[in-house]
């Protein structure tokens, strides 16, 4: 296999630990590029070097400008940017990179209608994919006049997780209103530039990830975990998750939608199984990485390393299957979630209602994972990590 120099950006990611760590262990050489170091990535020994870079939040452009300097002087041959800021970045300057350098994600507009919820709903709507029933408003004004004809609990959903304005970008989040009084107070609230938000029915149901990595509109690998612990617990970042079989009713979706928009890269679509009747409902399209890579990476499915083989022009064959049953916890996040459910009240945190109490939550954090559990950033031959969050999560407190 020829060795590549790859540029990872965005090091404090869980992601981008998960991907060094990856394409290190595969004798590339990885180069970190890093608001702060040390980062998760940066201090991986798989890292070979470690550059500064502007943060692409607040210093778009000196970013950019930084990753492209640093492209050149390390002769970088594949770019991967983890985040999706950093992605609607790079793909949008793309052709401001050396010639070769290579940048394994479809163009920018690609990606950014793939991260606005507003267009991947109406698109769902158009091919048949089930999604909730949703109201899309461009104002607050409009989204009171709406409130009389809503079922409650809603969900108030920003079209963009990420906004970018004049001064640097912002980030939105997903809210629930149980009254309508909530619900008034809550878009009256919203920033001007949150708008346009989708106003959806909540979906009570556990979520379904599908996990895609795609060559020029075709999938070459498809991957699904099975969400245990959330942080936070009513819905979020999956903290303990188990590899499953897929789901063909969520592949035939994420292949309409993900075809339908020519994608070429990785991917995660998600959905939620509605409890009424079992079927699936879209919640929204990430044209990026996702946090519980490493899961992936564990059970089989080497997402960082199939996307390199593809910058570098390779068409690797299919992945036709990986291990069922694996877990990856990642500890600080479910700490985190414990102490979430055992600090604060059920009413506060949404919980649906067959979320377990106290008791049991503490319970099943203190269950022994088996051998088939591992820790997602603890790796005994590369700790430092682990060492580094640790020490940050104790700082925090």
């Amino acid at each position: 296999m020829t060795t590549l120099r790859v540029l990872i950006t965005d090091a404090d990611n869980r992601s981008a630990l998960a991907a060094t760590r990856s394409l290190g262990a595969r004798g590339h050489k990885v180069i970190i590029a890093a608001e702060r170091h040390p980062a998760l990535a940066s201090v991986s020994r798989y890292a070979s070097a470690v550059e500064s870079c502007p943060s692409p939040s607040a210093d778009p452009q000196g970013f950019v400008a930084a990753i492209v300097q640093i492209a050149a002087r390390q002769r970088i041959d594949v770019l991967l940017p983890m985040t999706e800021i950093t992605t609607l970045l790079l793909t949008e300057h793309q052709h401001l990179l050396p010639e070769h350098c290579r940048l394994p994600f479809p163009p920018m507009e690609c990606v950014a209608r793939a991260s606005n919820k507003a267009y991947v709903v109406q698109t769902a709507h158009e091919l048949g994919v089930p999604i909730p029933a949703t109201h899309i408003v461009d104002s607050g004004a409009e989204a009171v006049s709406l409130a009389e004809t809503l079922t409650f609990p809603a969900v108030i959903k920003p079209a963009r997780s990420r906004v970018r304005t004049a001064s640097g970008w912002i980030s939105t989040a997903v809210s629930y209103a149980a009254t309508r009084e909530i619900y008034e107070h809550k878009v009256q609230n919203l920033r001007p530039e949150e708008y346009p938000v989708l106003i959806q029915e909540r979906i009570q149901g556990p979520g379904v990830g599908v996990f895609a990595c795609f060559d020029r509109g075709k999938p070459v690998a498809w991957f699904t975990h099975r969400r245990i612990r959330e942080k936070p617990p009513s819905g979020g970042v999956s903290v303990l998750r188990e590899s499953a079989p897929l789901d063909p009713a969520a592949v035939e979706h994420a292949t309409k939608l993900l075809t339908h928009l020519g994608w070429h890269g990785v991917a995660m679509v998600e959905f939620k199984r509605d409890d009424r009747d079992g079927s699936l409902r879209l919640m929204e399209i990430n044209g990026r990485f996702w946090g519980s890579l490493q899961l992936a990476i564990d059970a089989g499915v080497d997402f960082p390393s199939l996307l390199v083989e593809l910058a570098a022009g390779r068409h690797p064959a299919p992945i036709q299957s990986y291990r069922v049953g694996v877990r990856s916890r990642w500890f600080w996040g479910d700490v985190d979630s414990l102490l979430t459910v055992m600090l604060r009240s059920r009413a506060s945190l949404n919980l649906p209602p067959n979320h377990p109490g106290r008791l049991r939550t503490l319970w099943n954090f203190l269950k022994f994972g088996g051998k088939h559990q591992r820790d997602e950033i603890l790796r005994l031959n590369d700790a430092r990590p682990w060492l580094l969050e640790t020490r940050r999560w104790f700082i925090g407190r």
